[in-house]
């Protein structure tokens, strides 16, 4: 990874040729990310989870994606989930948020929102690039995105595989080197499952991991990622909502983080100003919203 209208207003994948999809990496025990360049997916297994139909080699040429885009919507391969979060498979980021095949094939992918706060308990918020092909200049949470196909982000105990997927993506959009946000840190809160358009053409489908974590970090904005940052109080978060609420047009939101503030953030809120998160841990439920 519905009911996203309320907050965050919003606006409104050249799959390789068919082949047998990899099994997960048995082995549970690996260290930390190490970051580096993006590596090819694991060989592909004779084991068979799914069979996907390409897309048209034409439509890596759609009008108006970014180069750095098209880049990571045709090498980055997400995880394909069940609604109960098992692996089934894994698809190019492109295919997985074409609403087309998210409704005809009900693609479900894993991802992750990441909550960051600072020693003073405010929020760091994102907005979006306007060259992001899903949901540009919306604000959102500190960081969204998916763990990828990869043995290092497979990893399922202590949700490793997710938490080392979130310390590569804050140094991918927000410069925030690995020393800053250790694995160990990122406290799991929960899962939810959502569905939500952008524009027609392209969406969301996601079964998304609610990272906390509280930490002073030094910032350095990729621009391809992010167009602007901030971080908010509780009270300064609330009138960002009564903006969007009210149609505020700078102030767009994403339909996943205002489904976390209508159902979780302000009570979690409560547990990180008291230190307290452990206590609001629920990592059984998947919540459907």
């Amino acid at each position: 990874m519905t009911t996203a209208s309320s907050l965050f207003s919003f606006s409104s994948f050249h799959l390789r040729s068919l082949l047998p999809l990899a099994s997960p990496p048995s082995s549970s025990r690996f260290a930390p990310l190490r970051l580096s360049p993006i590596r090819s997916p694991a060989p592909r297994s004779h084991l068979s989870f799914r069979a996907f139909s390409a897309v048209n080699m034409t439509d890596t040429n759609d009008a108006g994606m970014d180069a750095v885009q098209r880049r990571l919507m045709f090498e980055d391969e997400c995880i394909l989930v069940d609604e109960n979060d098992r692996v089934v498979g894994h698809d190019t980021k492109y295919n997985c948020h074409l609403m087309e095949k998210i409704e005809a094939e009900n693609l479900l992918h894993r991802a992750f929102s990441v909550f960051l706060f600072n020693s003073k308990y405010e929020l760091l918020l994102q907005q979006r690039s306007k060259t992001k092909v899903t949901f540009p200049l919306v604000w959102t949470n500190t960081c969204c995105s998916h763990p990828l196909y990869r043995e290092s982000e497979l990893i399922e105990e202590k949700v490793l595989g997710v938490r080392n997927a979130a310390q590569r993506k804050l140094l991918d959009e927000l410069g925030i080197v690995a020393e800053d946000v250790p694995v160990d840190e990122f406290t799991p809160l929960g899962r939810m499952l959502y569905k939500a358009p952008s524009d027609g053409k392209w969406g969301e489908h996601e079964l998304d991991y609610l990272l906390f974590i509280v930490r002073d970090v030094k910032l350095q904005p990729n621009p391809d990622e992010v167009a602007e940052i901030k971080y908010v109080s509780r009270e300064e978060l609330k009138e960002l909502v009564k903006k969007a609420d009210a149609g505020d047009e700078a102030v767009k939101l994403s339909p996943w983080s205002r489904l976390v503030v209508d159902n979780f953030l302000m009570k979690w809120w409560d547990h990180v100003e008291k230190g307290t998160l452990i206590e609001a841990v629920d990592m059984k439920t998947i919540h459907k919203l």
